[in-house]
């Protein structure tokens, strides 16, 4: 995806630093839903562009989106950093969050438990290391020191090509401590979205990484909003979000944040 927006870096910072639970919110009202109704997304803001802390603000791709979402279906809704683990268990319950946004991926495994909306965003997981690195694909990961953020599909991957309980498949609870392994020489590589690991090699030149797309092994993945089993939520927002995507809003706040055009038709397909 040659992805990239400027921000500053302080921006930066607090994306790969803060990740603590709680770290803000975003409150918005949106539209005129039926009265009282409202949604409360949690998310984990560790993940630029997607969604990051600026202060105590979450911003990023994510964040735009749902905010076009939801003023196209007219409903309250607020978003709150809550970390990896705290968003699926509390959306998973449903009760003090009703969904999950946060670069989430649709997988098989995660359908036994969560419901999902139509897919919203095209990614794959990358490959990231140090400029001379003999590692040229995810094969070449085996017998390497790998991080990843666990409970993640580049946990699922690695674990599928390293093994479940290699010790040199280190996981984090966070993408920011995953990429801070590989600089500190803990790690020979990091495996993580391709947005995440296109924005970290762009804003940090000095630290000569480079990313590795490995089509063969790392197939494309779809994200989607997450929701309880049995959610009134996703008839209610599948509409608004196809809706954008089909009238070009969706376009262009992806061009806003990657400087391209989204292949949509494709995007519309994997429904």
């Amino acid at each position: 995806m040659g992805i990239g927006k400027k921000w500053a870096m302080s921006a930066l910072v607090s994306c790969f630093v803060l990740t603590m639970v709680g770290c803000g919110s975003n409150n918005n009202a949106a539209g005129n839903g039926t009265a009282g109704e409202m949604i409360k997304f949690a998310s984990d803001a560790s993940y630029a562009p997607m969604e990051y802390m600026d202060t105590d603000t979450i911003k990023g791709f994510d964040i735009d989106f749902i905010k076009a979402v939801m003023e196209e279906a007219g409903i309250k809704y607020s978003v709150t950093n809550t970390g990896w683990d705290t968003m699926l268990s509390s959306v998973k319950q449903g009760t003090e969050y009703q969904a999950g946004l946060s670069s989430v991926s649709i997988t098989d495994e995660r359908k036994e438990t969560y419901d999902y909306s139509i897919p919203y965003f095209e990614s794959t997981n990358m490959i990231m290391v140090k400029e001379g690195s003999d590692i040229k694909n995810a094969l070449d990961l085996k017998d390497k020191v790998v991080a990843v953020q666990g409970a993640t599909t580049a946990d699922d991957l690695m674990s599928g090509i390293m093994g479940v309980d290699n010790a040199n498949l280190k996981r984090f609870d966070s993408n920011a401590v995953a990429l801070m392994e590989l600089n500190s020489g803990g790690a020979d590589a990091v495996v993580a979205d391709i947005a995440i690991v296109n924005e970290y090699i762009k804003n940090n030149p000095k630290e000569k990484l480079t990313g590795i797309i490995d089509k063969e092994n790392f197939g494309s993945e779809y994200y989607g909003i997450l929701y309880p089993k049995g959610s009134e939520w996703k008839a209610k927002l599948d509409p608004a979000i196809k809706a954008i995507i089909e009238n070009g809003k969706y376009a262009e706040i992806y061009k806003t944040w990657f400087g391209e055009e989204p292949d949509t038709a494709t995007l519309l397909s994997a429904e």
